[in-house]
This record gives structure tokens, sequence and C-alpha cells, in this order.
């Protein structure tokens, strides 16, 4: 294996793989793109995402709700390796840098989501608890979502 790929980035696997099935709901619900911004941690997280409106504390529930209703699907969490030509078949690579190389590596949360990722993840969604939004702000066009896990 290319040393290259191995996990760089030292996120808390659970909260890093529950960033990524909240990022794809945000995606799925309102059609923004995945968080520009974030901030990992252990104990509690943010994700940022641009919206046009400010979502109702209805919808953020429902937020919840669907990130926990995939995390309870018990889905395997995966990687692969694929030339860059082959990877951006199937994800947009835009974000990726050209000094990312040639080869990409894919992470697939089952069928829910997948995207380009260099971090560590758990290998089944079982293993991440459940997540809760505990917070939210919006200014400006941008939603701010904080979150953390419970067991």
């Amino acid at each position: 294996m290319d040393m290259s790929l191995t996990p760089k980035k030292d996120y808390f696997p659970p909260m890093h793989t529950a960033e990524h099935i909240l990022n794809q709901t945000m995606v799925r619900m309102f059609g923004c793109e995945r968080s520009l911004t974030n901030h990992i941690e252990k104990n509690k997280s943010k994700c940022d995402y641009f919206l046009p409106i400010e979502p109702t504390a209805e919808q953020l529930r429902e937020v919840e709700d669907m990130v926990n209703d995939v995390i309870a699907g018990q889905l395997p969490v995966t990687a692969e390796e694929l030339p860059r030509e082959e990877a951006e078949k199937s994800v947009d690579l835009s974000r990726l840098p050209p000094e990312a190389g040639n080869t990409v590596r894919l992470v697939r949360v089952g069928g829910y989501d997948v995207c380009p990722c260099i971090g560590k993840h758990v290998e089944n969604t079982r293993e991440i608890g459940h997540f809760k939004i505990i917070s939210w702000s919006y200014q400006n066009g941008k939603l701010r979502i904080r979150y953390k896990l419970e067991d």
C-alpha cells in the first residue's frame, strides 16, 4: 500500500465517521455542499454549511434523526484506493489539491456516503453511538452545527 494514503488525520474515528454521515445528510436534505470548514474533536465537533435560508428546529431534529437512522443501520465503513481518473467518475474531486497525487483514497459508509478522505474511521457505524446536535447558529448564510456522540 502507498504509505502516503494511510490515514493522516488523527480524528477520533467515531466522531469523524459521524461527520461523513452528517455531511451526506445535509447534502440530501438541503442540496448544499459538504462542510467546507469543520472542527472534529472527541467530545464535541462542529461543521459549517452554506444555506440560503435558516433551517427550522424541526428540520435540524430531522437531520439528527436521519443521522441516527444511518448509524443504526450498522453499515460497513470501508476505504479503497483508486486512480484519480477512476475516482472522479463517482465523486467530486474539485476540492482535492493537485499535490494529493494520482491515487485517491475513497471512504464509503455503506451505500449512504462516499468521499475522498485521509482520516481514520470506524469499521461499522454501530461503533459510533448516538448522534446529538447540541446547538446551532445561522449567520450570513452560514449554518454551524455543533454535535456530540453519546453512548
